[in-house]
Formats: structure tokens, C-alpha cells, sequence
């Protein structure tokens, strides 16, 4: 039986084996689900074993565990380091949900379910091309090294230090992470850049309380007023950040670059429609989606201070807070960033107040080129599955792993995702096509083929 029938004729069976995965309500955020969470990477590794992968670990981590398994019987060919996880976003609202989140159900060629597309169907669909080529072959044509963790959906606050404490055990030529959506139903897709994050808390204070806006008013510095100041000179009324050094290490992008993203369809007027805007704004000279995936970008996330019930009160207020957050492009430091934002808010801040910074977060963008040999493979290995021309694009969005992966594996990492942008991910009615599904399956099969040949 060759690999496509062996898929084919086992559709039902995947189906299946997908749905008793989402049935385990691993809601790694929820201190009451720690169990189900811990039970969930339990099947994970048993699951992994039983279709053939070797060495399977629950690997402890400071936090919901990690679970981990191999092939390694192919001398000579590439070792693949495969990443997802296991753990799921909460389901609230729940009266939202048309069925229930952990009782997966079909409608429509759609798979509905807390977990169905972010991201065990497309962990699953990696177990069933591994075991649709050991059953239909004999063994595998790369080196794989599989590692599911509980804690993407909070975060991966343990994966970077676990990562390190592990750097032989998953010791790889390159990385393959499906947790991303293609561009469009019916358009296979490829990312090669992901944007990375610095995020801040700007605390202005003022006066040692609130004060009478009549009795002080004009003679004292208002918090408020000083940080919508600040916010104002942060950006330029063309898009432009005004921090001195915000640019300095930018990756220009290429021209062929920007002329593959053209060649995407962009329907700016659907665009605004669906999010209920009247136009578009951004950083001028570029289109809308090279400002979404390839320029940086400054954006105040939520901002407060003074009274805000009901009817007047007439104060100067005590103090007065921002959030900020900063979309980083490769090759922008998320620790040079951080520290040209305050520096910056320090120079430009009013009298009479004190401003402070809080760095929050920080995560480095990535990027793997779209003519590396292992986005080539790739493509191959999505053309032959979806039988369709493959497009490239990239995503504002972070996943921090990919930088993780770049930074203490030097490896490149191929993003071989099947979601769909409509698929409501960390939302209710979560779903996956299924048509995607297996033709994911056999994507990833074909991918492991293609590396086998490919000069990495």
C-alpha cells in the first residue's frame, strides 16, 4: 500500500485519534485543570510511542511538563527538531460555544472543538504522517526529535530555560513548528518571518495626592496631561516612530520580498469592513501588509489615571499609567529597544512630574529566508499535498520558540502550518478544516521526504 492510499483508507481512524486528544480539557491557565493537564502530556508521550517514536519522556519543567520522543534510525540524514503543545486556551465564554468545547463535534467538513486547530491538530497530523510512513515503509526518511509542551497558551515562562538545560537532547539541523494559519482558505502558505515584542508601563506621578484642580490648578504639573504628551511625541503624524536609534537595525526588506507579498490577494476595503474602520493607517511607503508582518510598529495598549466614575470631579491627578508595545522586525533587539524607549521618555518628559519604565516583556523577532533549502522543501512538500501554487507571507505576531530555537540551536525553523485565518483560535467555536487536516498529513509526510534530499 503506498503512503497515499495508507492515509486515505485511514481517515476515519485520525479523525478519531484527534478527537479523543481534544476531549482532554488540558487548560494549562486553570490551577483546577493541572490535572487534566499533566494527564494530557501523559497520552502525549504514550501516543508518541505507540506509533513508533523511541525514548518517550514526560520531562519536568518548573511548570506543566513537557513531553518528548524520537527516531533517530536514519544515519547520514537530517535531524528535524519538531515542536507544538499539548495545553489549550481557556473556553469562557462558554454560553458562546455552539457545541461543547471538549466534546469535539463535525459540522460542515469542520472539526469544532477547544483545541482542534491550536494546536493538537497540527501535533496529530505530524503522529499520523510519522505512522503512515512506518507503516507503509518501514521506517522514516529524516531524524525526528519531537517536543510537545503544556505551557505555550500562559506563555512558555519554563521552555527557554528548559530548552538550555537540554541543548544535546534536542540537538538538531533544523526546526518544524505547525501552529500557524495559512494566508486564505485554499492557499497553502508558508511563514518566514514572525515580528518579535517589547512591552512597557510608563508611571508618571505627580503630586503626593490628589490635588483641587481649582486651588492648584495652573500652578502644578497633571499627570495626565504630561503622559498624553509623551504618547503624542512618540509617533509622527506619518507612522514613524521618533525614538532616536528605533531604526538603526532594521532589515531593509528586499524588493523580491516585497514583490511576492503584492502577489497576495488584499481586499483592503473587505479589510476595513470586517474590523469596522473607515481607513488605514500606518508608517507611509508601504502597503498594508508589509506594515502587518515587515515594519516595526509602536502602539499605547491602554492608558489611565484621574477619575473616571461618574459625573465631575474636578482634580489634578496623583499619577497617571500607560502600556506600550513595540512590534520588533529581525534584526531589532528587544534589550536595545528597551532601553532607547526610556531613555527617550526621560528626555522628553515634562517638569514637575517623574516618569518610570517598566520593561514587561521582550521577544526577538525571526525570520528564515524564503530561498533557505528548508523553506524550499517545504514548499515542495505543500505543493505535492494541496496540489496548489504555495504562497509566502509572514505574521505580525510572535512565537517565541522560533527565536529560542535561533538563538540556542542556530537552527533555521520552517513554519508548516494548515489553520485557517476564520478558525477562531483562543476563541469560542474553535475549529479545524478537515480537509486541511489531512492534507496536512500528508504535507508533513512529504516534508520529511523532501528534507531527506535537500543539502541543509
Amino acid at each position: 500500500m503506498t503512503l497515499e492510499d495508507y492515509c486515505q483508507a485511514n481517515r476515519q481512524r485520525q479523525l478519531d485519534w484527534l478527537i479523543e486528544y481534544v476531549r482532554i480539557p488540558s487548560i494549562s491557565s486553570s490551577p483546577e485543570h493541572k490535572h487534566e493537564v499533566r494527564r494530557c502530556g501523559e497520552w502525549t508521550v504514550r501516543e508518541m510511542e505507540r506509533i513508533g517514536l523511541r525514548n518517550g519522556q514526560l520531562l519536568e519543567t518548573g511548570g506543566h511538563p513537557a513531553a518528548y520522543a524520537e527516531w533517530l534510525e536514519a544515519p547520514g540524514a537530517p535531524t528535524v527538531v519538531v515542536y507544538g503543545h499539548y495545553d489549550v486556551q481557556p473556553v469562557d465564554p462558554l454560553e458562546l460555544w455552539e457545541s461543547r468545547p471538549f466534546e469535539p463535534a463535525i459540522r460542515d467538513g469542520e472539526l469544532y472543538g477547544r483545541g482542534t486547530v491550536d494546536d493538537k491538530g497540527q501535533v496529530l497530523m505530524h503522529w499520523a504522517a510519522i505512522e503512515a510512513l512506518l507503516q507503509t515503509e518501514g521506517r522514516l526518511p529524516v531524524n525526528l526529535k519531537f517536543l510537545v509542551e503544556g505551557e505555550e497558551e500562559i506563555g512558555s515562562p519554563n521552555l527557554d530555560g528548559f530548552i538550555e538545560s537540554h541543548l544535546d537532547l534536542l540537538k538538531a539541523d533544523v526546526a518544524v513548528i505547525s501552529d500557524t494559519a495559512m494566508y486564505g482558505r485554499g492557499m497553502p502558505s508558508l511563514c518566514y518571518g514572525l515580528r518579535g515584542l517589547a512591552y512597557f508601563q510608563i508611571d508618571v506621578q505627580g503630586p503626593n495626592s490628589d490635588l483641587h484642580s481649582g486651588s492648584f490648578g495652573g500652578a502644578v504639573a497633571n499627570p495626565c496631561n504630561a503622559l498624553a504628551d509623551m504618547l503624542a511625541r512618540l509617533k509622527d503624524e506619518h507612522g514613524r516612530v521618533l525614538i532616536p536609534g528605533f531604526y538603526d537595525d532594521v532589515r531593509p526588506l528586499p524588493a523580491e520580498e516585497r514583490t511576492e507579498l503584492a502577489k497576495l490577494p488584499f481586499d483592503e476595503a473587505a479589510y476595513r469592513t470586517e474590523i469596522g474602520v473607515d481607513a488605514l493607517t500606518g508608517e507611509e511607503g508601504y502597503s498594508p501588509l508589509e506594515r502587518l508582518w515587515a515594519r516595526p510598529t509602536l502602539d499605547v495598549n491602554g492608558m489611565w489615571g484621574g477619575y473616571q466614575g461618574p459625573g465631575a470631579k474636578t482634580i489634578i491627578p496623583a499619577e497617571a499609567h500607560a502600556k506600550v508595545s513595540c512590534r520588533l522586525v529581525p534584526d531589532q533587539d528587544p534589550a536595545k529597544i528597551a532601553q532607547l524607549f526610556e531613555r527617550y521618555l526621560r528626555d522628553i518628559a515634562p517638569r514637575g512630574v517623574r516618569v518610570s519604565v517598566q520593561n514587561l516583556h521582550g521577544g526577538r523577532p525571526s525570520i528564515t529566508p524564503i530561498d533557505h533549502p528548508a523553506t524550499l522543501a517545504a514548499k515542495r512538500a505543500l505543493q505535492r499535498a494541496f496540489r496548489k501554487d504555495v504562497v509566502f507571507m509572514r505574521e505580525g505576531g510572535s512565537i517565541p520558540v522560533v527565536a529560542t530555537f535561533d538563538a540556542l540551536l542556530h537552527v533555521p525553523t520552517v513554519l508548516l502550518g494548515v489553520g485557517l485565518p476564520d478558525e477562531h483560535a483562543h476563541a469560542p467555536n474553535e475549529r479545524l478544516n478537515l480537509d486541511n487536516f489531512y492534507r496536512g498529513i500528508l504535507a508533513a509526510a512529504y516534508l520529511w521526504q523532501e528534507l531527506a534530499q535537500t543539502r541543509l
